[in-house]
């Protein structure tokens, strides 16, 4: 179902929270739940990933992560504040201590000149740690490679916050 790149990837990010006795949840919109089903591919993932919540609506953004309705007006889904909101949102709203969030345009519709199709926001958060945020344009390389793209770039910055 996943390249054999990312499920290594997953598999060494699961040992590397292993470790350090950490858990893991997941909030995510344009992948849908894929990073979730990703490390829950792996066996034996049930000791590091607590859970995962998709939040493809600003509705659900709000009511499950605690988006602010302002900060989704003023900046729109596709934006470092409320990447950055969606993963603390999660953090506090589950048992994990380390958090990653994903908003963006996968396509092939959608984009604007302003936030073209393929940009991706991404958010990770640690409890007593500063959150870390990194924004990547894809461009329009088809839905199913960005999502992709950002699951490679999901895991990395779970490992930065791992370290």
């Amino acid at each position: 179902m996943f390249p054999d790149r990312l499920i290594n990837l997953a598999m060494l990010t699961l040992d590397d929270a292993r470790q350090k006795r950490l858990k893991l949840v997941t909030a995510e919109s344009c992948t849908g739940g894929l990073l979730a089903g990703l490390l829950t591919e792996i066996s034996g993932s049930s000791d590091v990933f607590e859970r995962g919540y998709v939040t493809y609506s600003n509705k659900a953004k709000q009511e499950i992560l605690g988006v602010a309705g302002d900060v989704l007006a003023d900046y729109g889904a596709v934006s470092e504040p409320v990447v950055r909101m969606m993963a603390e949102g999660a953090l506090e709203a589950s048992r994990a201590n380390i958090s990653v969030a994903i908003t963006g345009i996968a396509g092939p519709g959608g984009g604007t000149p302003m936030k073209p199709v393929g940009t991706v926001h991404f958010a990770c958060a640690r409890e007593n740690r500063a959150v870390l945020h990194e924004m990547h344009q894809f461009g329009e390389i088809g839905r199913q490679a960005v999502r992709e793209a950002s699951l490679e770039v999901a895991l990395k910055l779970i490992g930065q916050q791992i370290a």
